[in-house]
């Protein structure tokens, strides 16, 4: 196959290029990155020396692109597959980039940092950062909550880019801040994007490595 995309199955970001994959039907290999393998971890960094996936490679076209957004766009333009995942109309189109960028950086990215944070030694945590992450998170879902629509997708009625963007991020998001008491149409937006068949896969084909993520340290570690 002429895409091969280079990932690891709990990777939140990773799981954004996987839904769009799986959303369009594009045919790739999968090659599974295990960033403790100094022999798998060469090889990416020598696709990408920044040394973070996804990083998709694409033989037929001889280009190497990484994150996930980027991805995306690109497989639009290149392998549109059997749906559309941003919008041909400038302004929908605007509408779902701006949600997916904000999904990625208020949502996601202080998600990666709260359980980044709980992979540390406890005389390393960053109790100010993780803090100030929680109350981005916080701002960002309260955000998202008052936009969000009973029924339908993240940008209207068809299932976009904002909506790769926001499954991974939700999924995550409730873990390490739960927020379906006090989020009720995030809530419900998470359970209808749970139940499509391409995040579905994607949570199947992660359900063997939930183990290695991190749990929120006890009380006696935090402090």
């Amino acid at each position: 196959m002429s895409l091969q995309l280079y990932y690891h199955p709990l990777s939140s970001f990773c799981w954004k290029v996987l839904i769009a994959l799986y959303e369009t039907d594009t045919p790739f290999t999968p090659i599974l990155v295990d960033l403790g393998n100094p022999t798998e971890r060469a090889a990416l960094r020598a696709l990408w020396p920044i040394g973070k996936f996804p990083v998709l490679r694409d033989d037929a076209r001889d280009v190497v692109l990484p994150e996930s957004s980027i991805i995306i766009e690109y497989l639009a333009t290149h392998y549109p597959g059997r749906v559309p995942l941003i919008p041909t109309e400038t302004d929908p189109a605007l509408r779902t980039r701006l949600r997916d960028r904000s999904l990625d950086l208020y949502v996601h990215l202080p998600m990666q940092k709260i359980t980044g944070d709980r992979l540390r030694p406890p005389v390393s945590r960053d109790a100010h950062g993780v803090g100030e992450a929680r109350t981005q998170m916080r701002t960002a879902l309260d955000m998202f909550e008052a936009e969000t629509s009973d029924g339908g997708w993240g940008i209207g009625e068809a299932f976009s880019l904002a909506d790769c963007a926001a499954a991974p991020a939700l999924f995550y998001a409730d873990k390490v801040l739960p927020f379906r008491a006090t989020h009720p149409k995030l809530a419900a937006y998470l359970d209808r994007l749970m139940a499509r068949p391409s995040f579905a896969r994607v949570l199947e084909e992660a359900q063997p490595y939930f183990h290695l993520f991190p749990e929120e340290p006890a009380a006696s570690e935090a402090s």
